[in-house]
């Protein structure tokens, strides 16, 4: 799992850059596992709605992609309970957990019999299935963000949490390459026969893999510190008395940040297909290389917003897809070699803020709430627009007959995430185990 961790130094001392390495992987390989079964999803999701629903192509797709965002329904119900949890009796123990849980429930979609066989119950356990995984990423994402955070040095908290997304697009990216080779090696018939089954198999040893990381590595010095000056942690009364206006500030932030991200890395494959007409196989190729890419710029982004801040890092990213992201969409309708250009370039203008979530969001919470703040406000945004955002994007279209329709909606999740920065305070260089102890309503 070296894969997901920096191999030069971020401390300049062996023995901590070890640690943190380590906390790297570990934290890393549960967001690859979440994104992992998203990739495999979204770039398989023409053979899972033709072998798990009923009706035309098109029914079943739109049924297909309507589950997707199932899972995101529920999440805020896992954040509500991992949350407070972890905030309580540590972030590693947590984490251990849920990657499990979530494994468990990809592994499991590969062995779903096909509708010809047990007619709806197949829909159903699909649904049954999203909605555990939904619910154990609840806890997942917050709690490794936190994880991460709680181990990086204050001044290099960017670089080092810009290794958790670089293990979102490894997962997402790997699950894609899976679906893609095994597409070539296999063939369309043999894909929606049985070979859309496997590269959700492979999800089981991934999450073994990720609950002996986890359960190998100490709890983060900050909890620690936090507990050994027995701070304890507070319910969810307290934290939405006292730290509401942070919720509603990462809320407004995880608009922007998630209707781009699932536009681009969830629906993107469907998109070029269907409504540019590349292959099926050049719609699978378009955003593997452009998440390769960003893998390469993400390191580079989070070691600058260390430098420069995070705000202005988002102010570029936001202002940039605004104003970019609609003859973007035009130059990927040029065909195979525009596309390819034309997602590099969002994912280049997106980079500054997927780089720097697990730098900023933490340290908008103290350590008595910050797992719980992280994964409530995060999850009650990503299910409301985030995963809703291939299926909003289609509609959208359907609707109005208009290609445009999910540049659109980014241009004003942008809007959104714009009006939320404005009441960010700056978080680069600050102190986690100083943020909150002075005055509990900042």
């Amino acid at each position: 799992m070296s894969n997901f961790a920096p191999t030069t130094a971020i401390t300049g001392d062996p023995e901590r850059d070890a640690t943190l390495r380590r906390a790297i992987a570990a934290s890393a390989i549960g967001n690859a596992t979440e994104w992992f079964d998203y990739g495999i999803y979204s770039y398989g999701v023409a053979y899972i709605s033709a072998a798990l629903f009923p009706g035309t192509t098109e029914q079943a797709t739109l049924f297909a992609l309507a589950t997707f965002a199932i899972s995101f329904l529920i999440r805020p119900l896992g954040g509500l309970f991992w949350g407070p949890l972890g905030d309580k009796f540590g972030r590693r123990s947590v984490l251990a957990v849920t990657i499990i849980v979530m494994a468990a429930a990809t592994f499991f979609v590969g062995l779903i019999p096909s509708y010809e066989r047990i007619g709806f119950w197949a829909p159903l356990t699909l649904i049954l299935l999203r909605m555990i995984q939904g619910f154990s990423t609840g806890g997942e994402y917050g709690g490794a963000a936190t994880f991460m955070a709680e181990y990086a040095p204050d001044d290099r908290r960017g670089l080092a949490g810009s290794f958790l997304e670089v293990g979102t697009l490894a997962g997402f990216s790997g699950g894609a390459l899976l679906m893609l080779g095994f597409s070539l090696a296999f063939g369309d018939q043999a894909m929606f026969d049985w070979g859309w089954r496997l590269p959700f198999l492979v999800a089981g040893p991934l999450g073994l893999v990720g609950m002996y990381l986890r359960s190998h590595l100490e709890e983060t010095p900050v909890f620690k510190q936090d507990h050994e000056h027995e701070r304890e942690s507070h319910g969810l009364a307290h934290l939405l008395k006292h730290y509401w206006r942070q919720l509603l500030v990462l809320g407004g932030l995880v608009v922007a940040l998630n209707v781009v991200n699932y536009t681009l890395l969830s629906y993107m494959p469907t998109y070029l297909q269907r409504r540019i007409g590349l292959t099926q196989d050049e719609a699978l190729v378009v955003p593997i290389l452009g998440m390769l890419f960003m893998m390469v710029v993400l390191p580079f982004a989070g070691s600058l917003s260390d430098r420069v801040g995070r705000k202005p890092m988002w102010r570029f990213s936001l202002v940039g897809l605004f104003l970019l992201v609609v003859p973007l969409y035009l130059l990927m309708e040029q065909g195979l070699v525009g596309a390819i250009i034309g997602f590099m370039l969002l994912g280049l203008l997106y980079a500054p803020q997927l780089a720097t979530i697990s730098a900023t969001f933490p340290a908008l919470f103290p350590t008595p709430v910050r797992f719980a703040g992280f994964a409530i406000g995060y999850n009650v945004a990503t299910s409301l627009f985030g995963g809703t955002a291939p299926a909003v994007g289609s509609a959208l279209i359907t609707e109005t007959g208009n290609e445009l329709m999910p540049a659109y909606y980014m241009m004003a999740a942008c809007v959104v995430g714009a009006i939320a920065l404005r009441f960010m305070p700056e978080t680069a260089g600050v102190s986690l185990s100083d943020i909150g102890h002075e005055k509990k309503t900042a």
